[in-house]
């Protein structure tokens, strides 16, 4: 498959920064603590892999999976001449392919469904959900769903439509609406556990939300008589 992203990756560091500051690295390690040292926790889609890179950095195991090499050759500069306790696993592959079962205290996806039209998006995100270990977590780190006032919801929508097109024209992701992701985390049976706000401008723009997957009880066994 061709890599979308060899014309805009290597300027997404550059594009990340200029568009919220510092605001989407924030979004997207807001999540990392609450894990343990040691912990597996996997990233699906790499963008210029600071998260990953701040998870590494507080001991966890850290896998990343992406399909589109431009990007990680973005996260192996980056973490060129760095130290871990445990170094970095990087995963060439379609993310569907990827079938480590129930395997991560942590799934990550951030930036990351926004790529897909919402269809195909929930069956990426059903997908994930089953590397998480019973009782493990689900991140979504993205642009914020509109809430509150009508202007700032105007500017939420626009903040996302500007970015949407960008990237629609460039690596030709698909053009859509803003994804409620609580929603359809709770759809797939997960428990919001918690989310995290990111303004641009005193405006909510984007946002890290955590659910729980929850551990399913296995049927009592019957005796006998």
């Amino acid at each position: 498959m061709a890599d979308k992203y060899k014309i805009i990756g290597p300027l997404y560091d550059f594009l990340s920064t200029i568009y919220s500051g510092r605001q989407i690295h924030k979004c997207k390690i807001a999540m990392n603590d609450g894990l343990k040292t040691d912990d597996k926790i996997l990233f699906a889609g790499v963008g210029h892999g600071k998260d990953a890179i701040d998870a590494a950095e507080k001991g966890l195991k850290v896998t990343v999976v992406d399909l589109s090499a431009t990007m990680l050759k973005n996260l192996e500069k980056n973490i060129k001449g760095k130290q871990f306790k445990h170094p970095i696993r990087l995963v060439h592959s379609d993310i569907l392919k990827f079938d480590e079962t129930e395997e991560y205290d942590q799934v990550v996806a951030n930036f990351f469904l926004n790529v897909f039209p919402e269809d195909f998006m929930v069956t990426v995100m059903k997908h994930l959900t089953t590397l998480v270990k019973p009782e493990g977590s689900f991140v979504v780190g993205d642009f914020h769903y509109p809430k509150g006032n009508i202007f700032t919801r105007a500017f939420q929508n626009a903040y996302w439509y500007v970015a949407v097109f960008i990237f629609t024209v460039f690596a030709k992701n698909a053009f859509h609406k803003i994804y409620n992701y609580p929603k359809h985390m709770e759809s797939l049976g997960l428990k919001v556990e918690k989310t995290e706000s990111f303004n641009v401008l005193f405006v909510p723009s984007l946002w890290s939300i955590k659910a729980v997957r929850k551990q399913q009880n296995k049927p009592q066994q019957v005796d006998a008589a």
